[in-house]
């Protein structure tokens, strides 16, 4: 089955429980071992294998024991900095810049002479 947003809360949490007890049953571990691996209770084994709900620390402690902590990584990877930190970043290593440089007067030959902005002399 393929979880997704559209699975009731119950339905993806026995979905997982059962995905955990293959896990375990594959690894060759009883219940009873997994927990006193993990640190948690057999009670608390069978309660997740169930679907029912645990602390977020048991499943944790349960996957890293089962060798599932890649597929954690991947269920939530990590993020890179959003555009605007990184645009702030950018702007944060160099100083404020104009537009442009430095503004000289246009220069026009008329005549044979150089003639510029502002002269008054035709």
């Amino acid at each position: 089955m393929r979880i997704s947003n559209e699975l009731s809360d119950e339905i993806i949490l026995t979905e997982l429980g059962g995905r955990l007890a293959q896990r375990r049953i594959a690894r060759q571990l009883s219940q009873a071992a997994l927990a006193a691996e993990a640190g948690v209770a057999k009670r608390t084994v069978e309660r997740v294998e169930a679907g029912e709900s645990v602390q977020l620390v048991t499943l944790v402690r349960l996957c890293r024991v089962l060798d599932l902590m890649d597929g954690l990584d991947q269920w939530l990877p990590e993020t890179g900095p959003s555009p605007m930190a990184l645009l702030k970043e950018k702007q944060a290593g160099k100083g404020r810049q104009r537009a442009s440089s430095q503004r000289t007067a246009p220069v026009m030959k008329s005549g044979g002479r150089s003639w510029t902005w502002g002269d008054s002399s035709s």
